[in-house]
């Protein structure tokens, strides 16, 4: 198995594999990996008609293998990415991967899984990928290649990043490479080249400062520990988070805490976080969710009826009602 550095080293040599299966928790990695390979693979003038890709939900194994069985014309160069290729039933995954022998020097065939459908290594399907593609997994970054990512972005834009709002901002993105992104460019438009992003940018800017924060405060739910839910929900209120703000987001989160649970997408542009989510909601029942998402519920309709100190009052009231219910 190979890492994303060991694959961007042998295609920075010119050394292509006929073969790749993409898999992991990174699924921006994942599809700018796919980009890159066919990018240096193709000649240009072939790039835009000899990259293909196809979805593997919504592909017929025949179809699949119709295509893949049209070698290249000679001097010609392909890449096909085939994404979800555990959708695929074990017989068809079978004929699709009898096509790469013998392999074509000229063509590169790319099979991806989603974070969300990550096989498991021992898995039948994982064994028979991995006998005749290049196995490469893109994990998440960790905290060091965050902030070297994130340090040389903003160099390239001529823009500087004090040391504590680089850490806030990397402890937020938790190495998700895609909401790294998105993160960045908001940044890059809020600042001008010679400026310096300083703490207070990220907590304005950054959209998944209090979403983040949402996620610690259910960490300390599940744990019950109720003396740090107090102290955080004083902070998040003191940093201006407002207390019907506080209850959307609470009410987002265990949403789709249920929703991920029961197989569905999380609300909203979230699906980076499905990890997230999936770690927590195992720690409830259907009807436990329910029940916090009535509750929370019921306490914003009251907040939007009191006066900022009862409001208060109200959210230590829900914040501890869910940290003391039955899981």
């Amino acid at each position: 198995m190979a890492s994303p550095a060991q694959l961007h080293k042998e295609i920075s040599a010119g050394k292509f594999k006929p073969a790749y299966y993409f898999f992991g928790s990174e699924d921006y990695r994942i599809t700018e990996a796919e980009k890159y390979v066919a990018r240096e693979f193709l000649p240009n003038l072939q790039l835009s008609v000899n990259f293909r890709r196809f979805d593997g939900r919504r592909t017929k194994a025949g179809d699949l293998i119709a295509q893949l069985s049209n070698l290249p014309m000679l001097g010609e160069k392909q890449v096909f990415v085939v994404t979800d290729f555990q959708s695929f039933k074990p017989t068809e995954v079978k004929a699709i991967l009898a096509l790469l022998t013998p392999s074509d020097p000229n063509r590169i065939i790319i099979f991806d899984s989603p974070a969300s459908k990550t096989p498991k290594k021992k898995s039948a399907f994982f064994t028979s990928v991995s006998s005749v593609a290049e196995i490469v997994e893109f994990k998440r970054l960790d905290f060091e290649e965050s902030v070297r990512t994130i340090r040389a972005r903003f160099k390239a834009e001529g823009i500087e990043i004090a040391d504590d709002a680089l850490r806030l901002l990397t402890e937020l993105l938790d190495g998700n490479r895609g909401a790294m992104e998105s993160e960045m460019n908001k940044l890059v438009n809020f600042k001008s080249a010679g400026e310096t992003i300083e703490l207070e940018d990220i907590r304005k800017i950054s959209a998944g400062y209090e979403m983040f924060s949402i996620f610690d405060l259910a960490d300390l739910i599940v744990a019950g520990n109720t003396n740090k839910i107090l102290r955080m929900l004083k902070q998040l209120l003191a940093e201006g988070v407002s207390p019907v703000t506080f209850t959307t987001l609470l009410q987002q989160h265990f949403t789709s805490l249920f929703l991920v649970k029961n197989g569905k997408p999380p609300l909203g542009n979230r699906g980076f976080l499905v990890y997230k989510f999936r770690q927590q909601a195992a720690k409830f029942d259907n009807r436990r969710l329910e029940d916090m998402i009535i509750e929370i519920a019921a306490a914003d309709s009251s907040l939007r009826h009191q006066e900022l100190l009862k409001q208060e009052v109200v959210l230590e009231t829900l914040a501890l009602a869910l940290a003391g219910g039955k899981r």
